[in-house]
């Protein structure tokens, strides 16, 4: 069994929240799965941004 999670009680509220899992599975979900869902939620913003990043 994994270690619960090394991060603070705010970012684990508001981990929490963005993803919409307890705070309690949150803390004990395996650093890879965590890592996984941080990048689902990420992608939507890391397709918009290119389109900001363009020089002209």
């Amino acid at each position: 069994m994994s270690k619960p999670l090394q991060i603070s009680a705010d970012t684990a509220v508001k981990l929490s929240e963005q993803l919409g899992v307890p705070i309690e599975h949150l803390m004990h979900m395996p650093r890879h799965i965590l890592l996984q869902k941080l990048a689902e939620l990420a992608k939507p913003d890391a397709e918009a941004a290119p389109e900001s990043d363009k020089k002209v």
